[in-house]
């Protein structure tokens, strides 16, 4: 027998050595999915397949570029290299390049990346006279995008009733118009976008059925990577190009489907048996990552979805810890919890940094955690972002915080003079420049003057700078009269709309933004709270920011590639990395499972498997945590532990001392089935509007035991062991009543000592 097969266990074996026949391989996590797609492509060589009839189908070039590898150690580079290997985007780009007079194209036509579709349709609404904050590019182009990938032509889209009333209701009845204008440009231009890569693959072979018989016959087997996450263009691709040989083998897990939000139909994977009836399925149930308890966990967890192909995952390794589930007081407590484990873990298994990753569900939670981690000197990077202080929409306001405190912030004013849009273009801006460098002053103090320094400017012109200024001084006043740093911030952010601009479009990156913009208010809020609790009086907004820049030094510091660092990222982006140690915070309702996934059990059913992709992540221990309180938008709000906690068999949790999972919410009871044909969702969706927090809200801090309340000196002795909302349960180690306000030390069992102001300080006695 070939010494390539004694390499896969049976399972895997099992599902390369079949050629009969459309396969589906369920790879479960941490199961071997790309060897088996190496071996079987191995193995279809070894049969006498030439390598330039395979056609290999993967969603990253990685991925393509890890598998090719592999191949060549095996059957060299000349065999390797004559594969049709790739992304479904560089391997239809070059069939259309191939066959592009039969739509309509050259084969030297150029494709836009995101930058120059952006561009195209910023254009046509300034040609078609719309408003472009109705009318927003991103917006539009998302529509456009799910249109493409759902197959729809701009003479079908303004055909579809449903989609054309939902424009009206969200003002944008003029998309369909958009639509058809773009298309009619890149086709112009000699141009197709991302998105037409798949939508003119599809129409060559649908309208072409000598070309489609000729690549039938030409790709004598299709394998296709990652099935869960195709769209419906690319699942009809695949379907008409094997529909006469059903030589096909995909390969993925409807576990791990976590990106619908992408355009990805998990009914393509789930369905597959009805395209294909005569499909044979091989499940890969080993999982050569994790231990056991931790894969016999997610298992419990996933098993509560309604709609899957059901498999039983399982490991060889080592029985494993429990998963650890703590409760914290509020997400202050949380971030210090997480930082403080991760030393004590470190020191018992002499893991490196780089073995340790934190998850959360979204990147708005990563402040208070990168906080914590600086303040225990553990070093760490965001994976695939930005630290929370470099995000743009956070600068933004930093900016707008900066300049209400020291006006001849020339940076700053660069900025933000005309961000949010209000029509000071670029020339406008040079001419200011030049006028404070000509004089020796600062750009602000030209904005004061600007009859005195003349930079040339037109009376409309006049009227921007005026009203820019006008406002900036509204703030600047606010800081003179002493209002504190959260009053002007929240000012500023309702002014500015820096806020309610993003509330028009209900696209995933704008609603990370919405969260950010909320966690610094929430992070101002915070800083407010501590400082007047430890007696100090220093809560302007200026403080804060002095606080923030400590912050944002360390952000700017160069890193040192053998600097060790602990990984920071949202769940989604976790999918395919792996961990000795992963922390999952924030397993809480309305966050994880996301608030805006109430609307359908598919909605939930997805987040469950997002949390099975973040502990299938971790290979030897995994936490989950979650707190009884979370600042959000400015104010504390109680919660309660995820749904999903309660759907893992308790046998493999070990919860900390005073952890209870409260019952979860009710599930839902019965929903249509989900339409095979993916609908056109966010196409034209009314936006969900959230309201911007103008008022000042009073923070009433709530604990699971007892009342909290102001205490005297009287009621309190030195070791007796209090309960606080922000800090947790700690210990009275001294009681300073020598000044004319009482101060407290008390030191926390995860947060360290704090020094309180007695009559600011809400906690209650446990003890």
């Amino acid at each position: 027998m070939e010494s390539y097969l004694d390499k896969l266990n049976p399972q895997q074996r099992a599902a390369v050595e079949y050629t009969d026949g459309p396969a589906l391989v369920i790879a479960g996590a941490g199961s071997g999915k790309t060897r088996v797609l190496t071996y079987k492509i191995i193995h279809l060589l070894h049969l006498g397949y030439e390598p330039w009839r395979i056609l290999a189908l993967t969603f990253t070039n990685k991925a393509a570029r890890e598998m090719r590898e592999r191949i060549e150690q095996l059957v060299g580079f000349k065999t390797a290299s004559r594969l049709w290997m790739g992304t479904f985007h560089s391997i239809f780009a070059r069939l259309l390049r191939q066959n592009a007079d039969r739509i309509g194209y050259k084969p030297n036509f150029t494709i836009y990346d995101a930058a120059d579709s952006k561009s195209l349709v910023k254009t046509i609404i300034k040609d078609m006279d719309l408003d472009d904050k109705i009318y927003k590019p991103s917006t539009v182009l998302s529509a456009i995008s799910s249109a493409k990938n759902a197959l729809i032509s701009p003479k079908e889209y303004a055909k579809l009733k449903d989609v054309m009333d939902a424009d009206r209701n969200a003002r944008r009845p003029q998309i369909y118009l958009i639509y058809r204008i773009y298309c009619e440009r890149c086709k112009a231009a000699g141009a197709m976008d991302f998105d037409d890569l798949l939508y003119y693959m599809n129409v060559l072979l649908r309208d072409n059925p000598d070309l489609l018989q000729r690549y039938q016959d030409f790709f004598s087997y299709v394998l296709v990577d990652e099935y869960q996450d195709t769209n419906f263009a690319q699942h009809m691709i695949v379907s008409q190009l094997c529909d006469q040989s059903h030589n096909l083998c995909v390969v993925g897990d409807d576990a791990q489907s976590i990106y619908s939000f992408r355009g990805a139909n998990i009914s393509n994977i789930l369905n597959l048996k009805h395209d294909y009836p005569t499909l044979r399925t091989f499940k890969l149930e080993q999982n050569y990552r994790s231990t056991q308890n931790i894969i016999n966990a997610a298992n419990t967890l996933i098993d509560k979805n309604t709609r899957q192909i059901r498999k039983n995952v399982f490991s060889n390794n080592a029985p494993g810890e429990r998963i650890e589930v703590v409760q914290s007081y509020s997400d202050f407590e949380e971030g210090y919890l997480v930082a403080n484990r991760i030393s004590q873990v470190k020191m018992r298994t002499h893991d490196s940094y780089e073995d340790f990753a934190i998850l959360y569900r979204t990147n708005a939670q990563s402040r208070v955690l990168e906080e914590s981690l600086r303040k225990r000197n553990i070093p760490y990077r965001i994976y695939g972002g930005l630290s929370f202080y470099q995000r743009k929409e956070v600068k933004d306001a930093i900016a707008y915080f900066r300049l209400s405190v020291n006006p001849s912030d020339d940076e700053a004013i660069k900025r933000v003079i005309n961000f949010p849009a209000r029509g000071i273009g670029e020339t406008t801006v040079n001419k200011l420049m030049r006028a404070a460098f000509d004089n020796n002053v600062s750009m602000w103090e030209v904005l004061s003057d600007i009859d005195r320094y003349n930079p040339g400017f037109n009376s409309g012109t006049m009227r921007k700078l005026d009203a820019f200024r006008t406002m900036i001084e509204r703030f600047i006043d606010m800081n003179r009269q002493g209002c504190n740093a959260e009053e002007v911030a929240t000012r500023i952010i309702s002014d500015t709309r820096l806020l309610s601009m993003l509330l028009t479009e209900n696209t995933p990156e704008n609603l990370s933004k919405q969260e950010n913009i909320n966690e610094l208010l929430s992070g101002v809020k915070e800083f407010i709270t501590n400082r007047t609790e430890e007696g100090s009086d220093n809560i302007s907004l200026n403080d804060f920011l002095g606080e923030v820049s400590l912050a944002t030094d360390q952000d700017l510091e160069e890193a040192d590639e053998t600097t060790e660092r602990v990984t920071l990222m949202t769940a989604h982006a976790a999918k395919g990395l792996e961990f000795n140690n992963v922390f999952i915070v924030g397993v809480e309702e309305d966050l994880f499972p996301s608030a805006m996934a109430n609307s359908s059990l598919s909605e939930i059913e997805e987040e469950r498997r997002l949390l099975y992709v973040a502990l299938t992540r971790a290979k030897n221990f995994c936490m989950m945590s979650y707190a009884s309180s979370r600042y959000r938008n400015g104010m504390t709000t109680v919660t309660s532990p995820s749904r999903f906690l309660r759907d893992i068999d308790p046998a493999y949790l070990r919860l900390s001392s005073g952890t209870s999972i409260a019952p979860a919410k009710p599930s839902f009871a019965t929903y249509s089935e989900e339409r095979m044909r993916p609908n056109l969702r966010p196409l034209g969706n009314t936006p969900r509007q959230q309201p911007v927090n103008n008022q000042k809200t009073s923070v009433q801090p709530t604990t699971t035991q007892g009342q909290t309340g102001m205490h005297t000196a009287g009621e309190l002795a030195n070791g007796m062991k209090i309960e606080h909302s922000r800090f947790g349960t700690g210990t009275i180690t001294h009681i300073d009543t020598s000044r004319p306000d009482t101060r407290i030390t008390v030191e926390f069992d995860n947060t360290g000592e704090r020094i309180l102001l007695l009559k600011f300080a809400r906690f209650s006695i446990i003890d």
